[in-house]
């Protein structure tokens, strides 16, 4: 996002926020007419969006009222941004945070003069360090702090602040989590209080560029087809009427025949009771579901070869496995453990458990397992990720057949592919070897290099910090029984016995 051509930005390098171009004047993409009309919970508003605006450059050279400075808990943080701030704006800033400030906790905001910077103050604020154990306390404090910014801003009559990226990979936390969180936040700030800024700027550094501007949409539509569009891919959990975390235990709500209740919710125009036994049931998940012929024969008069026919018929297909996956109650799902997120690894992609031991493959809804699992996927694979799969103790009844995982693999979105960067196998038998090789060599080549089979859960501590990671207690004991004891020493190793 560049600024508008300003005398003062030629000379000196120094932007005015006024200057930069609002969210609501940015080219807004071409979407295709939703096939249903559907609710957003947050809809296009032309107001709020030209108070926005999503600019790649540097805070030190921003002229607004206030910009942030993510730092620490003792306010000397090295990370660049900081460093750049406390050279840019003289000693005298580092002096009033040292004798006058002393502090900050984690969520809380001190604010300073700005000093020799264009912006007039600085707030000073401390994001969470992320672990998987404590997911929602590093959710609920990196709220505080954004929230506890707009709050300073608003009480003080500044009415353009610069609101640098507080959540960083140097604390663990997974840029595209704390984006979500920052730009909802934001939303709903706006809503309740429209007067109280006239510009607002998200200040990025090129590594959130890009994350900011896909999902910048989602909370900031920009007409009614975007938002209508955007509905799809927000995640299940947008946090409360403020944009605050739910804790996720008051989330499960327990349905009677889920799948009975939504049969009339998941008929779209034209279908048949006997296309959605086609798509859900038949004598498997992923029994094949016929394309409609006349929008078949449709696309062929457009010009479209099979092959484009046959990509909008999968994309259409998984688009319904999405739509369910949002609609249905899945709690017992939940309770099995066989998948989950769990941290980062780092490089801050967000990594994926999977336990197969914990899978009843033989008695359970496979059907609403592959809802379950979109559930949690969908939003996580349409960037860099990684999975970790323990086949510890696995029996017959947990194993699925090669046909289902084959078409599986056939009907996800191909983001899932593209945006795998490893899959890390802990525990696997010579069985596992051979059934892999097999799997890749015909039907999933294109993740072949992506696998990696691990001989211990020692070896993970080689991609992914250990507090990044939750692990089964009966995953840590069978390990133990084979490998012998680890011990993890503040170095980041792992070693054999106690010496």
């Amino acid at each position: 996002m560049e600024a508008l051509t300003d005398p003062l930005s030629t000379l000196t390098g120094i932007v005015e926020a006024t200057t930069l171009k609002r969210w609501s004047t940015t080219d807004t993409p071409y979407y295709p007419e939703p096939e249903e009309d559907r609710v957003s919970r947050f809809p296009f508003d032309n107001d709020i969006n030209n108070k926005i605006v999503l600019w790649e450059g540097d805070a030190t050279k921003l002229m607004v009222d206030l910009i942030v400075n993510p730092t620490n808990e003792s306010l000397t943080d090295k990370n660049p941004l900081s460093e750049r701030i406390h050279k840019v704006a003289g000693p005298l800033l580092r002096e009033e945070c040292r004798n006058n400030l002393q502090t900050c906790r984690t969520g809380q905001v001190k604010v300073t003069k700005g000093y020799e910077l264009p912006a007039r103050y600085v707030a000073h604020t401390v994001g969470p360090r992320y672990n998987v154990k404590y997911r929602t306390a590093a959710e609920s404090a990196l709220y505080m702090c954004y929230r506890n910014v707009l709050g300073h801003a608003r009480e003080h009559h500044l009415t353009s602040v610069g609101l640098s990226v507080i959540h960083t990979t140097r604390r663990g936390y997974p840029p595209e989590e704390g984006a979500h969180i920052a730009l909802r936040t934001v939303r709903r700030f706006m809503e309740k209080n429209m007067d109280a800024f006239d510009v607002l700027v998200f200040v990025v550094e090129p590594i959130d560029e890009s994350i900011y501007k896909r999902l910048m949409p989602l909370y900031f539509p920009r007409n009614n087809a975007e938002e209508q569009y955007s509905v799809l891919f927000l995640p299940p959990d947008v946090g409360n009427e403020d944009g605050e975390p739910f804790i996720p235990d008051r989330q499960i709500r327990i349905h009677e025949k889920p799948l009975t209740n939504r049969d009339a919710e998941i008929l779209e125009e034209g279908e048949t009771r006997i296309d959605l036994i086609n798509s859900f049931v038949g004598r498997h998940p992923f029994a094949s579901v016929a394309g409609d012929n006349d929008h078949m024969r449709r696309a062929k008069l457009h010009g479209r070869s099979p092959e484009e026919i046959e990509v909008i018929e999968q994309q259409r297909r998984y688009a319904k496995w999405v739509k369910r996956s949002r609609t249905e109650d899945h709690s017992d799902m939940q309770r099995l453990r066989f998948l989950y997120q769990s941290g980062v690894d780092y490089m801050g992609r967000p990594v994926i458990v999977f336990v197969a031991r914990n899978f009843p493959a033989c008695n359970v809804d496979l059907n609403k397992a592959v809802s379950y699992f979109i559930h949690i996927m969908d939003p996580i694979s349409s960037r860099d990720y990684v999975v970790v799969y323990f086949h510890t103790l696995v029996a017959e009844e947990n194993s699925l057949p090669m046909s289902f995982l084959r078409d599986m693999y056939e009907m996800l979105d191909i983001k899932y592919r593209r945006n795998l960067k490893g899959l890390y196998v802990i525990h696997g038998s010579v069985w596992d070897r051979i059934v892999t090789w097999f799997f890749t060599l015909f039907s999933a080549a294109s993740i072949k290099d992506q696998i990696r089979f691990l001989n211990g859960v020692q070896y993970l501590n080689d991609y992914i910090s250990p507090d990044q990671l939750e692990i089964p207690p009966f995953v840590r004991e069978f390990d133990i029984q084979e490998n012998g004891p680890h011990y993890y020493n503040p170095n980041g190793a792992y070693s054999q016995g106690p010496f």
